[in-house]
């Protein structure tokens, strides 16, 4: 006797993304407050895509997982899965056209300030 399989348990993993119209410049600002998540979309900016372990060198597994969450909830990144690994990217393309020079002014106003 084999035992059922559910469609839920076949179903790739999916997130939730704003769409367009419900990324703000108030929440992309609010989710870059944070050091760590600075930290995460410099270097996703650096690199195309990246895998979520890539930055365990930053915090633990589950700060990543709730920096990632922020992120995602503001729109600034994206993630697939390929098989069992995750990769995740900086949606740089929508909103350098939504907000022209923000990620960049804050990538370089940050990358300029003396540690404290």
């Amino acid at each position: 006797m084999s035992p059922e399989i559910s469609d839920a348990a076949v179903t790739p993993r999916t997130h939730w993304y704003p769409d367009r119209e419900d990324i703000t410049i108030y929440g992309i600002l609010a989710a870059l407050s944070d050091p760590t998540r600075l930290t995460i979309v410099r270097q996703l900016s650096e690199q195309e895509e990246r895998c979520p372990f890539d930055f365990l060198d930053i915090t633990s597994k589950q700060n990543l997982s709730h920096h990632f969450k922020v992120l995602r909830e503001a729109g600034l990144i994206m993630s697939r899965y390929e098989g069992r690994q995750k990769f995740i990217w900086l949606r740089r393309d929508i909103i350098d056209e939504m907000f022209p020079g923000l990620l960049d002014g804050v990538l370089n106003a940050a990358g300029n300030t003396p540690p404290a």
